[in-house]
């Protein structure tokens, strides 16, 4: 089956290549077609495919610095004696969550390229830390081989406005966040909380990709990619760390796909829905082909819808997320019984996961003339999510009811200009009894954009 997907899959790249060569158009064209002049596509990829509307060479990147304080226990004992460690002080931190560059080049004919190196925390994505699944033990964690991340590198043919062809490592576009993670498309100070817990968040990975117009008002993209690694799996964050590979290589045994369809008839309304399909037990360094595993397939699926509204001096925003994991229970016991020098969590994990939420702000400064000749905007926001990465688990599973909580969050974005914005939040953690509400303040600043034009 693999292999026959696989031809196909081939066999259309090559005469898509050839039917459809005589009519490749210009990168810019895309960038002005009906569907991205009515509504604004917002995505970080089409963001980067319009790369090449001033020059052939284009530099870019975003980053956030922040500030926190944090009014519960630091201590990962936390969730095992919550009484013990109710009464702890606040903490705080300083972090650098994101920091990004990226190189576009157009070289003509409709091909081009994009790359992006992200340093996260500030780091090269080597750390110890203290794991609270694991009973507060320390850890040297490798969230992937190399002393940097490449998020993404891929290079592209644009055929027409219908069909492009990306081949590389691409942004995987299940989710809102995914696709729109840049800090200057979301309020609050760090990334949304659930998408940023139960999936891969950004989710990229490398495979092939079509994505194209369909019509005015459609967008779709269709991406062929390796299946997740059912080691990598645990209570806290479900599928969530199963994306990156503490390897050199990138280990594909099983594959997967996913999709994403975009709908914009609704001036300043962009509707979504997305999904992911793929087998991930075996997909591991060393997998079991013993008997007794042979008809486990651990097979991940996620449905997804979202939505932005950008209208009015309004922004709204929200999701819905659900995804099953098949054997879990098995996959479960198999994990807990791997050797501690496994990179897996080795927890038990859940068949299913469930997060939504939704933010909405307005721009006040948008009552004052002078605000608006400036192009300044200052957003008051609110957010509501929830989110419960063991939302539902075989029998003999124990749920841990510290993953399940919800966030209620508001503040302000001001945009001096349309590049930076500065943040402010607080946020109510809501946890079910015994546990402590993990409420919290926090203060970043952020900028996305281009360094060339």
């Amino acid at each position: 089956m693999k292999r026959n997907l696989i031809q196909m899959l081939f066999c259309f790249l090559i005469f898509a290549a050839v039917y459809t060569e005589g009519y490749a158009q210009s990168v810019t064209e895309e960038k002005t077609s009906p569907a991205t002049e009515q509504n604004k596509d917002t995505s970080v990829d089409s963001n980067i495919a319009n790369l090449s509307k001033t020059a052939r060479l284009q530099l870019g990147g975003y980053g956030e610095a922040v500030a926190s304080r944090n009014f519960y226990s630091s201590n990962p004992f936390r969730y095992m004696y919550p009484d013990s460690y109710k009464n702890d002080p606040s903490h705080g931190r300083f972090d650098l969550p994101h920091v990004v560059f990226f190189i576009g080049y157009e070289f003509g004919n409709g091909w081009r390229m994009n790359a992006e190196i992200e340093f996260e925390h500030g780091g090269t994505e080597s750390a110890v830390e203290v794991e609270p699944e694991e009973g507060g033990e320390y850890e040297q964690e490798v969230e992937r081989g190399g002393e940097v991340a490449l998020e993404q590198f891929w290079i592209e043919k644009t055929f027409n406005r219908t069909l492009n062809l990306r081949m590389g490592h691409i942004i995987v576009p299940v989710g809102l966040t995914n696709g729109n993670h840049l800090p200057t498309q979301f309020f609050t100070v760090y990334r949304p909380e659930g998408e940023n817990t139960i999936l891969p968040c950004t989710w990229h990975e490398t495979g092939i990709s079509l994505w194209g117009y369909l019509g005015k008002n459609w967008r779709y993209e269709a991406m062929l990619l390796p299946g997740l690694d059912s080691e990598l799996f645990g209570n806290q964050k479900w599928i969530g760390g199963a994306s990156a590979s503490p390897y050199e290589f990138k280990i594909a045994n099983t594959y997967a796909g996913a999709f994403r369809i975009d709908n914009y008839s609704v001036k300043g309304l962009r509707l979504g829905i997305s999904g992911y399909y793929g087998h991930s037990f075996r997909n591991s360094l060393m997998p079991s082909y013993a008997d007794k595993y042979k008809d486990v397939k651990g097979a991940v699926s996620i449905a997804s819808f979202d939505f932005e509204y950008d209208a009015h001096n309004l922004i709204a925003r929200g999701y819905f997320d659900y995804g099953h994991l098949s054997d879990a229970k098995t996959i479960s016991i198999y994990n807990r019984g791997l050797p501690n020098a496994s990179p897996s969590p080795s927890t038990y994990v859940a068949s299913d996961a469930l997060c939504y939420g939704t933010e909405v702000g307005y721009d006040i400064l948008s009552q004052f003339k002078w605000a608006e000749k400036d192009n300044r905007k200052l957003y008051l926001f609110a957010r509501y999510e929830y989110y419960d990465s063991m939302f539902k688990v075989p029998d003999g599973i124990q749920a841990e009811e510290w993953c399940e909580r919800q966030i209620i969050t508001g503040g302000i974005n001001y945009f001096p200009t349309n590049e930076i914005v500065l943040k402010a939040q607080y946020s109510a953690g809501i946890m079910k009894n015994p546990f402590k509400d993990e409420n919290s303040l926090a203060v970043g600043i952020a900028y996305s954009g281009f360094f060339t034009k």
